[in-house]
């Protein structure tokens, strides 16, 4: 929170000319010079010289010499910094960011560090609408010229997750301590120093921080000399190579940290509070391995001497970036043997793997605007796969990448959805580009690619990506003209067909797609271009398939427009063991597959990003092949089954009994994720009708008697077969989990009897008893039903060093029946002391997924909505969270009502939300799905009862 003094800033707005934002995303005009000769101007003569969201492109910042003072007791900070700036237009005006900070001194000086004029501090004017300050020089500044822009500022330490923030921890006494760190992404550099905040203002950064004997610093490179100014210490740190401003870091605490080296000699540490110290080891192995990984499949050296990573006790996201200085939350880099499961190991893994992978993808090379921000996300979510897979196969990392692809389906058939490259031009848009567009479908459509390319070609052509662009901005076209150039030595005999053995992608491409002219970017702007995910319909006629492509959409409207994709089909049928592709260009199309095959399954793997529907008895036939021969389809084709067939349902293009009778097969299943992947639809239908008035329907699906409620008795083998620990692969210990977790949910009386005793245990042990950790939370969960237990889980929590203990315990005091109880949990939230903020909006979608916590959640947000904007940012992934998580199990015309109206009572804020529509659209899309389908399920389900 921004404190009074520093909102004496805004005065100055009344100065300002008319400062629309434009479309426009190159500026080259500038603010007009100024005659020659120095009046003496005060504020009062002069206007805000520039209208645009997007800084002017005349002035160009090469190197910033940034000096920064935070005093962690009065909670401030003081700084300056000397920008050196290459002017290429001429002009008296210096237009550049900054947000919340108190200038006390602005002045420009020659390349002889000679004040540019006899007016030594300059006027600056702000426009606080457009986070932006300008500064008047009398003498003009001549095209062509470098010169050092001085600026003198202070500002209190932010309030919340954004810009230079404080952060608190606890020690075991009970001692409270501060530490100062950053988060810049998006747009929150400028309110840390004044600089020009755009990702395409690439400069080096010379950092000094001053600080108290006992605190360390750390900044984006390593620390070159310590000296004593008075009775502080002043570090200062190296220069960095050229990089964008929401990439530099610093932070200010006592924390402690191991270190090791990789091969190539960089120094890895990881930096953790002092008693958290144990939990660093593992994030420091897996940092080590990566960086090692990285550095051979991208063939470029990690270019800077150390990286650090440090876990930060108030963090909203995941992590950050940060050049050499990689920031996280606790959860996200702490890994305790005694208190982590198998899935926050893998969380670990996967996000350090995610960071990394950003210090080539984004770092190195940045995207140039926002609009493509998924050239960052995308690629560093996808690279989380190949680098887990790569270093640490047995966690089986492979399995989860399908998920990522369902749940970018789910976003992408909603009709609010957006293009991969869209405009964004405010900080509220550019906040709300890091979605699930951004990342899970970014990682997809380049999973896809990648198998339509071959890994060697894809390979090849991100490093010549990679390499072309280093410490420079690329688009869209600039990976595509990267990808389309490679040239590669394959195995294939194409000799006569491309004329030698080192050919060309579209030589390449011609000869597997049967000679088809092929245009990268064309297929590639089919996909990242437009919104939407294809549906491709396929029927059987005799030796011919027949192909139809729609955009699949679950909320149908009129007004929709009509997509066409350049899809890379897959196929296999039982004729065959060869993959078979086919680049589908053109709204329909027909294969010839040979009269000999019984069945065909289209989209192998799920390697495609688009839906499959088998029309006229199509899907019978794959019910059929499941039921009598499932092992002939891979585990990926077998979970993509099934996810389809449910989609389809919700968008009323199969009847809901054609999908559950798909599932049958089940009880022969052996492996994780098609298991997980039915039994997650079984179990969100219940999810949905519990919270209706439902009981008869909600009790022959799920709570009955172990004999008769479906779900348990068609897993009942299933369940029975689960012990209580932590013994098995990381498949059957996921499996473990998710099982356990929904039969005791269910009261599966075996299940709730053995939670319980475990439970009792625990507390008799006074804590000193270890859980299982796969199964501790649902543990947790029975054990917070009675007031003794539910206590002592809560007090368990405020003493616990392990974050992710505390979210187990977070996850089983929501799932409390108690209201009274659910609403002093979120109070707690709201206060931000027992639990943190961090976790408020965690704990929001806990409580809402909490049958007698669904609309409290709801009323909650709508009582507490400008307290959430104001701790998370419209526009942050936490109000999205929110939003959506709250009305997600919406499901009457009268629920989407009170949402609609809701909306319509914050209409300023809704309207620049694209998270409201969202919303809106979930609700409309559960309203359709029990119109269309519960009576449906509602006669199956008694037809099994039978």
């Amino acid at each position: 929170m921004v404190s009074a003094r520093l909102l004496v800033l805004s005065l100055f707005s009344a100065s300002l000319v008319g400062s629309q934002p434009t479309e426009s995303s190159q500026q080259v005009s500038s603010p007009p010079a100024h005659p020659a000769g120095e009046p003496s101007l005060s504020i009062d003569n002069l206007s805000f010289p520039w209208s645009r969201l997007r800084l002017p492109k005349y002035i160009i910042p090469l190197h910033y010499h940034l000096l920064l003072h935070p005093n962690l007791t009065s909670l401030s900070f003081t700084g300056s910094v000397q920008i050196q700036i290459d002017v290429q237009n001429n002009t008296n005006w210096v237009v550049l960011h900054s947000k919340g900070l108190q200038i006390s001194k602005a002045t420009i000086l020659d390349q002889n560090l000679t004040h540019l004029s006899e007016q030594v501090v300059l006027p600056v004017l702000h426009n606080p609408s457009h986070e932006q300050i300008g500064i008047f020089s009398p003498r003009v500044l001549s095209s062509g010229q470098k010169y050092f822009l001085y600026i003198e500022f202070g500002a209190e330490l932010a309030e919340g997750f954004y810009g230079f923030y404080k952060s608190t921890y606890r020690t075991s006494t009970g001692e409270t301590r501060t530490l100062a760190s950053t988060h810049f992404e998006p747009t929150s550099a400028r309110m840390a120093f004044p600089c020009f905040d755009e990702p395409s203002f690439k400069a080096n950064f010379s950092v000094r921080i001053r600080r108290r004997p006992e605190y360390i610093s750390l900044s984006n490179m390593p620390v070159v000399s310590v000296a004593y100014v008075g009775d502080l210490l002043e570090d200062q740190f190296a220069p960095s190579v050229q990089m964008s401003t929401y990439l530099v870091a610093f932070v200010i605490c006592d924390f402690k940290s191991v270190t090791g080296t990789t091969s190539s000699g960089v120094q890895v540490s990881i930096y953790a509070a002092p008693e958290k110290w144990q939990q660093t080891h593992y994030a420091l192995e897996v940092a080590v391995k990566m960086l090692d990984f990285y550095e051979e499949f991208f063939n470029i050296r990690y270019p800077l001497p150390k990286q650090d990573l440090i876990a930060i006790p108030d963090f909203q996201s995941g992590a950050m970036e940060n050049w050499g200085l990689t920031t996280y939350r606790e959860t996200s880099l702490l890994y305790d043997p005694l208190t982590s499961s198998v899935s926050d190991k893998l969380w670990v893994t996967m996000v350090i793997g995610h960071e990394l992978a950003h210090q080539w993808f984004g770092n190195l090379v940045t995207m140039e605007w926002w609009n493509d921000i998924w050239l960052n996300e995308g690629f560093a979510r996808y690279m989380e796969y190949i680098s887990v897979e790569a270093t640490y196969p047995d966690l089986k990392v492979e399995e989860y990448l399908l998920h990522t692809c369902f749940a970018a389906v789910g976003h992408d058939s909603l009709n609010s959805s957006r293009p991969i490259s869209s405009p964004a031009e405010n900080p509220t848009q550019i906040k709300e580009m890091f979605d699930t567009v951004s990342y899970d479908k970014g990682a997809c459509v380049l999973h896809m690619l990648r198998h339509f390319l071959t890994d060697e070609v894809f390979q090849r052509g991100i490093v010549r990506y990679l390499r072309k662009y280093s410490y420079k901005n690329a688009h869209n076209q600039d990976l595509w003209d990267s990808l389309a150039n490679v040239r590669t030595q394959i195995t294939l005999t194409v000799s006569k067909d491309c004329g030698c053995m080192l050919i060309s992608v579209d030589c390449l491409l011609q000869y597997l797609f049967a000679g088809e002219h092929l245009n990268l970017t064309a297929m590639m702007n089919t996909w990242t271009l437009q919104k939407g995910i294809p549906l491709v319909t396929v029927t059987r006629k005799g030796a011919r398939l027949l192909l139809r492509q729609d955009r699949f959409l679950k909320t149908v409207l009129p007004s929709d427009p009509h997509f066409l994709w350049h899809i890379p089909l897959t196929y296999k049928t039982d004729s065959s063991s060869t993959i078979h592709r086919h680049l589908m260009t053109s709204p329909t199309d027909s294969i010839h597959i040979g009269e000999e095959a019984s069945w065909v399954k289209v989209n192998s793997d799920m390697t495609g990003y688009y839906m499959v529907h088998y029309e006229d008895g199509g899907w019978d036939v794959m019910t059929k092949l499941l039921s009598e021969n499932h092992t002939a389809l891979s585990y990926k084709d077998r979970t993509h089954l099934i996810h389809n067939a449910f989609q389809l349902v919700t968008a009323g293009h199969l009847p809901l009994n054609k999908a559950l009778d798909l599932i049958g097969y089940l009880l022969l299943e052996t492996h994780t994720v098609p298991l997980l992947q039915g039994l997650g639809y079984l179990e969100a239908f219940y999810h949905l009708v519990e919270k209706r008035d439902e009981s008869v329907l909600t009790h022959n699906l799920g709570v009955r008697t172990q004999d008769t409620a479906y779900i348990l008795r068609f897993f009942r083998a299933i369940i029975d077969q689960q012990t209580w620990s932590d013994s098995g692969t990381v498949s059957e210990r996921r499996l473990r989990t998710e099982v356990l977790s929904l039969a005791c949910h269910l009261d599966d009386p075996p299940c709730v009897k053995r939670a319980r005793q475990h439970f009792t245990d625990w507390l008799q042990s006074n804590g000193t008893l270890n859980l299982p950790t796969d199964v501790a939370e649902t543990v947790y969960s029975v054990g917070a039903q009675d007031d003794h237990g539910w206590a002592s889980l809560l007090h368990t929590y405020k003493i616990s060093l392990s974050e992710a203990q505390k979210h187990k315990i977070l996850y089983a005091l929501a799932s409390s029946k108690d209201t009274s109880k659910l609403e002093g949990l979120l109070e707690l939230g709201l206060e931000g002391k027992v639990i943190r903020s961090q976790d408020l909006s965690t704990l929001i979608l806990m409580v809402a997924r909490n049958p007698k916590g669904h609309y409290l959640a709801w009323d909650f947000v709508k009582k507490n909505w400008d307290t959430l904007v104001q701790k998370f940012q419209l526009g942050s992934f936490c109000i999205r969270n929110i939003i959506i998580g709250t009305t997600s199990q919406f499901s009457s015309p009268e629920e989407l009502t009170e949402v609609q109206s809701f909306f319509e009572s914050i209409k300023e804020q809704a309207s620049q939300l694209r998270a409201t529509q969202i919303a809106l659209d979930n609700v409309l899309k559960n309203v359709r799905w029990v119109q269309r389908n519960l009576e449906t399920l509602r006669k199956w389900l008694n037809e099994q009862m039978q």
